[in-house]
């Protein structure tokens, strides 16, 4: 940041009275610029039916990880909540209808500022198609899941907690909450696993 978002004037790094850590500061009208952490919002979209469950994936047509597979999610806009956020961002770029569950993840990448957030979700039906930030829309099994093509490790975290729930679901348990920090590269690398 170079300029204030208020005057216009110069803004310089530096530690407000009363704070603990470097702030943009205008150097004009003393306006202090506090800067955090992002939220990206998104769903886990199942089909189940004959016993058969289906994730809905989408296929990234912008960048970051241009071509890859991920969750539909993106960053949750001002006057919307998490759960608004998750079904505006499964209609954008999925195109699909699902009624939200509980909140699965909640995820810390606080090397990119971000925190991700992931909610169970049930498609109401078949009727969805890529948005304009998605090449492809697909549902997949378990086994037919491109892993090695994953656009984040938030997706394979979210997916593998996921799935270990599941197995926990065939033994008589639930779906649980699951919170985490991850310290690893945004960019998932083709021997990830």
């Amino acid at each position: 940041m170079k300029f204030c978002s208020e005057c216009a004037h110069p803004v310089d790094l530096r530690v407000p009275e009363g704070d603990n850590r470097p702030r943009y500061v205008c150097a004009q009208c003393e306006a202090i610029h506090y800067q955090n952490p992002k939220l990206v919002v998104g769903s886990i979209p199942v089909w189940e039916q004959d016993g058969e469950l289906k994730i809905l994936l989408c296929k990234r047509a912008i960048e970051p990880r241009y071509g890859y597979w991920t969750l539909p999610a993106g960053f949750m806009e001002n006057e919307e909540t998490t759960a608004q956020a998750a079904i505006r961002e499964t209609e954008e770029e999925a195109g699909a209808n699902v009624e939200l569950g509980e909140l699965f993840t909640l995820l810390n990448v606080a090397q990119v500022h971000q925190v991700h957030l992931f909610y169970l979700a049930r498609l109401l039906d078949l009727d969805f198609a890529a948005g304009v930030e998605s090449l492809d829309v697909q549902l997949f099994s378990e086994q037919d899941i491109p892993w090695d093509d994953l656009a984040f490790p938030t997706i394979r975290t979210t997916l593998e907690l996921f799935f270990a729930d599941r197995v926990k679901m065939r033994e008589g348990g639930s779906y649980g909450f699951h919170s985490r920090d991850l310290v690893r590269s945004m960019r998932m690398s083709s021997d990830a696993g």
